[in-house]
């Protein structure tokens, strides 16, 4: 599957944001991802925790149509606040805050729509093939 575009980008030196039509992406670097796995391997019990949380925290990928409210606090760190999984909080400084708060409440409600809308055309094509089920049955033969 080919990569969407980025819409949006911000580059920091332990982690960057991508923006993208449909989804929000967040990676650490791997400067990062190396000082905290040696932390791990020094003590077995953080392996095991910070193990588990690599693999199912980080890549952190977020569809837009997911996101519940998008907030930014007074020091830029902006906050994602997302249904049936943690919130999400993005330090970053109040001008880049902005232009991804900005682009996120512009692009979310455009892929709300369309994640309803593809939700809807799945109902309807179920909705066809039960009928088309229930045409071909005659009456008093078996289900």
């Amino acid at each position: 599957m080919p990569d969407k575009r980025v819409v949006f980008q911000i580059d920091r030196p332990h982690f960057e944001v991508k923006l993208h039509s449909d989804s929000l992406e967040v990676n650490l670097k791997e400067g990062v991802k190396h000082e905290i796995e040696k932390l791990a391997e020094a003590r077995p019990i953080l392996q095991e925790t910070l193990g588990w949380m690599f693999q199912t925290i980080i890549p952190l990928n977020v569809r837009l149509w997911e996101i519940e409210q998008v907030e930014m606090d007074s020091g830029g760190k902006v906050n994602l606040k997302i249904p049936h999984r943690r919130d999400l909080h993005i330090p970053l400084d109040q001008a880049d805050g902005r232009k991804l708060v900005d682009k996120l409440n512009e692009l979310i409600p455009a892929e709300k729509a369309r994640e309803l809308e593809r939700i809807r055309s799945g109902q309807a094509a179920e909705l066809a093939k039960d009928r088309d089920k229930m045409k071909f049955r005659t009456p008093g033969s078996p289900s």
